[in-house]
């Protein structure tokens, strides 16, 4: 299959998060002409980089960073204003051009002070057990406020500073009632003159981003019928999804392909390849269960060379082996076509090498993933070891290059899976990344 016979693309993570999709995303980009973010917020960190430069993104789509590429957060994305012109400005300082290559959708939700707030006092108010490991970003208060509508803001929101002023004068007193009565909080430290502060740099903030914010669905379709190429960006990852992940260990939103359709305003057909992003190994940032979870030097051996810690928030990843029978399920979830595999040259620094190939609960062997966290907790991950092939030489720029126990390790990946490998991933730069057939990008073999 060659890479300019494909059609619209999604890529998305088949773990929980932090697979590395920022980087293949960026790589793809060169072959289509918009990119788009569908989901999630600012909670997301997409981390690209660029000779020795290194960008973190979380909401701006990762096509920003190829000039020619047109880039829209969809109305499925939740928007903190402030986020995102630091990104924007952080990103003009550094010499990246951002103008008319950038679109934002006037459907998608505004994340507003109160959603941080009840996301901290929601988190501290839970025992240990049932923290959810939130980064406290607002996003899941903002989705709810979503759903129930009475409370939501959204973009389109900010063309009437008026009736946006009274908007969110009207909520404050509104949440600050709800809050005193479930957390004992009634925002009685944020005042009127703090409100007010918050309402004029939210204006500011609005008419800087005001030629960026069209309805993008009508923009979107006519990139389609023009026959241009699109890349639907997911992010956070499968095992995420607040309807098939380990809830209530999840995020708030879709994370699999039907939830970039959705997010970005297509009908589900129009995504016609997906390619999942897998690491080599597993990591997850939070809570919830992790079956393949080692808690001992291994785990800490792959935190260390792996560098696992969270784009967004800093924390240390939790780290573990492969799980072949989570990422069968989430490549059931989205009608998977390609596998990307990346950090194979972290995995290569262990001794031994084990890769999860199903599960057993209460000696029985189950198909799929249980729905009750506390089944998944006590899950008895089924183990198979393979041979380690140490330190990655320099200078491997195909496949065949890799050492025969790398090779039997990604096969054996594609084999549990059932879906062709075809990216592998050896290094952080663009350069450092291996093909097997069906993507041919140029410049490689």
């Amino acid at each position: 299959m060659h890479f300019d016979r494909l059609g619209h693309t999604g890529v998305i993570g088949l773990q929980w998060g932090d697979e590395g999709k920022g980087k293949i995303v960026d790589l793809l980009t060169e072959h289509f002409d918009v990119v788009v973010r569908c989901a999630g917020g600012a909670n997301a960190g997409h981390t690209v980089r660029h000779g020795d430069q290194s960008y973190a993104l979380h909401l701006l789509p990762s096509g920003i960073l190829r000039p020619g590429v047109m880039n829209i957060i969809g109305p499925g994305v939740v928007v903190d204003l402030r986020v995102l012109v630091g990104e924007i400005r952080g990103l003009r300082e550094r010499g990246i051009e951002i103008g008319e290559n950038l679109k934002i959708s006037d459907r998608a939700h505004l994340v507003m002070p109160w959603h941080q707030r009840q996301d901290r006092l929601s988190e501290s108010g839970s025992s240990e057990e049932k923290k959810i490991g939130t980064t406290a970003k607002g996003i899941g208060p903002c989705y709810a406020d979503k759903m129930l509508r009475t409370w939501a803001i959204r973009v389109c929101d900010l063309r009437d500073a008026d009736a946006f002023r009274r908007r969110v004068e009207e909520i404050f007193k509104l949440k600050g009632a709800l809050f005193g009565a479930m957390y004992g909080d009634d925002l009685s430290d944020w005042g009127s003159a703090e409100a007010t502060q918050f309402i004029d740099e939210a204006l500011v903030f609005a008419e800087m981003l005001a030629p960026h914010v069209v309805d993008t669905t009508p923009l979107l379709h006519r990139y389609l019928s023009n026959d241009s190429k699109v890349l639907f960006e997911g992010a956070q990852g499968s095992m995420l999804d607040v309807n098939h992940g380990t809830y209530p260990f999840v995020t708030s939103s879709a994370c699999v392909a039907g939830g970039m359709a959705v997010g970005a305003g297509v009908g589900p057909s129009v995504i016609e390849n997906v390619l999942g992003v897998v690491k080599a190994y597993s990591t997850r940032v939070g809570g919830g269960p992790f079956p393949t979870e080692q808690d001992n030097a291994a785990g800490d051996r792959i935190r260390e060379v792996g560098h696992e810690y969270g784009t967004t928030t800093g924390r240390p990843r939790r780290c573990g082996w492969f799980d072949a029978a989570a990422v069968r399920y989430a490549i059931q979830l989205s009608g998977v076509t390609e596998v990307a595999v990346m950090h194979l040259d972290t995995l290569g620094a262990l001794d031994e090498i084990k890769v999860c190939t199903g599960y057993r609960l209460n000696g029985a062997e189950i198909d799929g993933v249980p729905a009750r966290a506390d089944d998944l907790a006590a899950i008895e991950p089924q183990y198979e070891s393979l041979a380690s092939w140490g330190t990655l030489s320099a200078g491997i720029e195909r496949y065949e290059q890799l050492p025969a126990a790398a090779r039997q390790y990604v096969e054996r990946l594609e084999a549990l899976l059932g879906v062709p490998v075809t990216l592998v991933s050896i290094g952080p730069e663009r350069s450092a990344t291996l093909h097997r057939g069906a993507f041919e990008l140029s410049g490689q073999a």
